[in-house]
């Protein structure tokens, strides 16, 4: 075998696991307390450097490669990164249709690869007042329009012990997944988080553990 033949073959073995992983991952979800309906998942983190984006866009395309029509929003609006997973613009997005400029048709992008489609809502133009924004009656009122659409919503937010972006939507999702990065979030960082997720009365789905040689998955 060539060089670079192993190499691929490697790349392709990698690749299958993490799509494992995120099945797994996307069945554990489905079946804590199946009978409550999980049509919007909010993603978030104790802090910044978790890769919170990056799992929130792999449960996305999971779910998309299930058949179930499958929007990415990327509501982490002070520092977002959903545009470069995918590479499709960041410029018309969540901002515009909340601040009205623009219609959630024309703000939509579509990605069509590997045999899955996925919707895509970036964040659009980075506003002032991110928190009064994703608070306001325009972001309710496109939440539930997008759940008449959607099959499965993904709320990629900012780290909630770090701003109250997240906390602001807790109340608009179904139930919220914490990332935490192994060997770097601390104990008292993880028990924050949890701790204003609890005040917010929000519903935690579970916990993911990145930065493993596995993605480690526990939920409730």
């Amino acid at each position: 075998m060539k060089k670079n033949e192993g190499k691929s073959l490697k790349q392709e073995k990698e690749k299958a696991a993490i799509e494992e992983q995120f099945r797994l991952i996307r069945a554990s979800i489905d079946l804590t307390n199946s009978e409550q309906k999980k049509q919007v998942i909010l993603i978030t983190s104790p802090e910044s450097g978790t890769g919170k984006s990056t799992i929130a866009s792999h449960l996305a395309v999971c779910y998309a490669k299930k058949g179930e029509r499958t929007l990415l929003i990327d509501a982490d609006l002070r520092k977002p990164t959903i545009h470069k997973h995918f590479s499709v613009s960041r410029y018309i997005g969540l901002t515009n249709i909340i601040t009205e400029q623009s219609s959630v048709t024309n703000c939509l992008q579509e990605v069509n690869q590997d045999g899955y489609s996925l919707s895509i809502l970036t964040g659009g133009p980075s506003p002032l007042n991110p928190s009064e924004l994703l608070s306001s009656k325009n972001m309710e009122q496109l939440v539930n329009q997008l759940r008449r659409i959607f099959d499965v919503i993904i709320l990629d937010t900012p780290p909630v012990t770090m701003v109250s972006d997240a906390l602001v939507l807790t109340d608009l999702s179904d139930g919220v997944v914490l990332t935490f990065r192994y060997h770097q979030t601390v104990k008292e960082k993880a028990q924050a988080a949890a701790g204003k997720l609890k005040l917010s009365k929000a519903r935690l789905l579970g916990v993911i553990f990145n930065g493993t040689k596995n993605v480690k998955h526990y939920y409730y």
